[in-house]
């Protein structure tokens, strides 16, 4: 695989970047919305009739922990004060939505996620695991889906363009922070803010490279006894700049991102969207 590999998914990413600045409100429906709660951010990425990006909205929260929602009402106020935002700029409402999960939580979860994207006033149509949504995006045939999140870190192994296994371990952008507030003497908050500005990122490295080699473990314990041929990182702490190149060096697999891998599996959620309510 070679980075001309990601042209459509970055092209796509690109496109959607543009329409979260200035929504396609010449777009038609029926609208297909992909809706990511993550552990640092929750993500509304909505998609055309042609399933071509139409608008989107961004909120750093604090309402999911290691993909368990522990806010429950603030993650309902929050999109559905992100649907209402985004329905304004469209000129309509948007009915249909998909919602995806860190593999292996569907039973601890309880529907919570599920619930919150009704209560938001969305019919569901698809839950999925969060690695499985991003490869509708990626269209990756042969090797594994690795999404770093913010609490923990999922895979999806995949052969022939079929998923053969889903996992998810914790270890993930919030240990970036925790390490870093300890060894810079920040506040968590101020670590979290500090780490998203791409011009630390050089100084940042070598503090969480530990981090990074957990992660790096981790990969290779749940990729043991398939045959990987490449690894694609997603997922938002997969923005750190040079962690591609580490973990393939730590795991011996090549390793790859595409070019913003914060929106890779929020549009793939949104891909999965369909009319049919589950």
């Amino acid at each position: 695989m070679t980075q001309n590999m990601f042209a459509f998914c970055d092209e796509f990413t690109a496109e959607f970047e543009k329409c979260m600045v200035q929504p396609r409100a010449e777009s038609k429906g029926p609208y297909y919305t992909g809706i990511d709660l993550g552990t640092a951010c929750v993500v509304l990425a909505v998609l055309d009739q042609n399933r071509r990006p139409a608008a989107g909205a961004m909120r750093w929260a604090n309402v999911v922990r290691d993909g368990m929602v522990v806010d429950y009402m603030g993650a309902i106020r929050l999109v559905r004060e992100m649907k209402q935002e985004l329905e304004e700029k469209l000129g309509t409402e948007l009915l249909y939505a998909s919602a995806a999960l860190p593999p292996g939580t569907q039973m601890l979860d309880g529907g919570a996620v599920r619930n919150v994207v009704q209560a938001a006033g969305f019919e569901v149509t698809a839950m999925l695991d969060e690695p499985t949504a991003a490869n509708s995006l990626l269209r990756l045939k042969d090797g594994a889906i690795v999404d770093i999140g913010g609490g923990t870190t999922g895979i999806a192994i995949v052969k022939g363009g079929r998923i053969l296994k889903v996992d998810d371990e914790p270890t993930g952008g919030t240990h970036f922070s925790l390490v870093l507030a300890g060894a810079l003497g920040m506040k968590y908050e101020e670590a979290e803010l500090y780490k998203r500005d791409e011009r630390n990122h050089r100084e940042i490295f070598p503090v969480v490279r530990p981090v990074i080699a957990k992660i790096a473990s981790l990969i290779g314990s749940m990729t043991q006894g398939y045959d990987v041929p490449q690894l694609v990182l997603v997922g938002g702490s997969s923005c750190l700049t040079g962690i591609d190149e580490e973990i393939g060096r730590l795991t011996g697999i090549r390793t790859y991102k595409p070019s913003n891998p914060l929106f890779t599996t929020p549009l793939g959620i949104a891909l999965s969207c369909t009319e049919e309510i589950l």
